[in-house]
């Protein structure tokens, strides 16, 4: 399968993991020579297997096929997981303590696509270590151990399932409407929710649950509103208590409450915050540069302690274990659980705690809401920017904002912050762009801070 004249597609090596077209970037011999190269980044003591699953688009099982075929012929031994949500690959390296995992996957990109994310031992893969992943496969010329490696195929479903229905048990039965969005998650999440009330089953609706590659209802990411529509319509219509949405690959969550109404990534972390801190007060909690102020406030004022840090599920889980941070959360519903878990983030894990943090109280999830101040923000905007410039733009308007005597806060991109709001500019790690999100206490402010930093950007070359 070596392909000398293969040409590595440098784009598709991102900040955290490997995306781009099915069949022009993202090959069968991509993958092969991955698979071949990756079995060279393992220690040389990690004699535990390699899980490799993938999730439902139609490239999937030849890509991981190739996979599989370049580390076994790298001597490495393999689990062939099958088709499974990404978090279900990290929950078989700890649960095999494996050598790491390759999960073949494009998350939430278009069907059209594919890619990949690893693990090398319990650690995501990310940064300068997928840049030398694919530096690896530039000079990789793939010759063959003299022992290949064996492959092993294992259900991982089972396991998850007992180890979650050991963890999570709910006090009252809830209705729930599941939309996976055709991906992988509902085929296990459907049934693990409907067990996790010992004394009557809960009653799940099910939305698109039916894994389809082609993703032909509506796109898998919960981050947009208007894939969300269906479940909105279907909670209230079937007067659900929770609607609960998962991208790609399951590892991001979307929720909508009773009233259908979108409970976006930091409130919802605002939620799971309050309950581990009742459990471990003066617990860590980490959040984004573009979560509410009322999260870090409400973390604070529940004895907590609140670290706001850089975007992407990678930076997140590596903060968690410097710090110890028991939570963490993204806007984007990546949600990390180290009490009772493992600390990666995974969309089943967390709808099924929020469901029990539902059923221990009496009261509409709308309801838990109630006692956080109003406030006014922008959805996450792109702003198309050149890769070569993003990063100097945004350290140009770090000088320009900080020489004007702003109050900033620079742990990822530049987040000006005011006694009643805050706009920040970061550069986007996954695309040729910049991030703008403001947040204020009226929509008169709302206006004036997003329009000083877009009024800064039109002025610049």
């Amino acid at each position: 399968m070596f392909d000398p004249e293969l040409r590595i597609p440098h784009p598709a090596f991102r900040e955290y993991d490997i995306r781009g077209i099915a069949g022009k970037e993202i090959t069968v011999d991509l993958a092969y020579r991955l698979g071949h190269a990756f079995a060279g980044m393992l220690p040389a003591d990690a004699h535990g297997r390699v899980a490799v699953g993938r999730d439902v688009r139609l490239s999937g099982p030849e890509l991981q096929q190739a996979v599989i075929h370049g580390l076994t012929d790298a001597g490495r031994d393999v689990l062939d997981i099958g088709m499974v949500p990404s978090p279900l690959a990290y929950f078989a390296v700890f649960r095999q303590d494996a050598a790491g995992c390759v999960m073949v996957t494009a998350s939430h990109n278009p069907a059209e696509y594919n890619g990949f994310k690893l693990m090398r031992g319990k650690q995501s893969l990310h940064g300068d270590e997928i840049q030398h992943l694919m530096r690896l496969m530039e000079q990789d010329h793939e010759e063959k151990a003299e022992k290949p490696g064996h492959v092993r195929q294992e259900d991982v479903c089972r396991p998850y399932h007992e180890h979650v229905l050991a963890d999570i048990r709910l006090r009252r039965p809830l209705k729930v409407v599941v939309d996976a969005g055709n991906g992988p998650a509902g085929v296990i999440a459907a049934p693990l929710y409907r067990a996790l009330c010992p004394t009557a089953p809960c009653e799940i609706v099910e939305l698109f649950c039916e894994p389809d590659g082609r993703f032909p209802n509506h796109h898998p990411d919960p981050t947009v509103e208007e894939n969300l529509q269906s479940l909105k319509e279907s909670v209230v219509e079937h007067r659900a208590d929770i609607g609960i949405a998962f991208d790609g690959d399951g590892d991001r969550i979307g929720v909508v409450d009773e009233r259908g109404e979108v409970i976006w990534g930091d409130m919802l972390l605002l939620l799971i915050a309050r309950d581990v801190l009742r459990e471990h007060p003066g617990a860590t909690i980490i959040s984004e540069v573009k979560s509410s102020r009322h999260l870090y406030a409400d973390i604070q004022k529940n004895g907590g302690t609140g670290i706001m840090w850089r975007t992407g599920h990678s930076p997140i889980k590596a903060k968690m274990k410097e710090t110890g941070a028991l939570l963490a959360g993204e806007m984007s519903g990546h949600i990390f659980f180290a009490d009772r878990y493992y600390g990666f983030d995974d969309a089943t894990y967390a709808g099924a705690r929020l469901m029990q943090l539902l059923a221990s109280r009496d009261r509409p999830l709308s309801s838990l809401l109630n006692d956080v101040p109003p406030s006014f923000s922008t959805p996450e905007m792109r702003i198309d920017c050149a890769e070569e410039r993003k990063f100097a733009l945004v350290e140009e308007a770090k000088a320009h904002f900080s020489a004007q005597g702003y109050t900033m806060i620079d742990v990822d991109g530049m987040r000006l912050e005011f006694g009643d709001a805050w706009g920040l500019l970061r550069a986007s790690n996954t695309q040729p762009a910049l991030v703008l999100r403001c947040e204020a206490e009226s929509p008169e402010r709302l206006d004036e801070v997003r329009a000083m930093l877009q009024d800064w950007l039109a002025k610049q070359p």
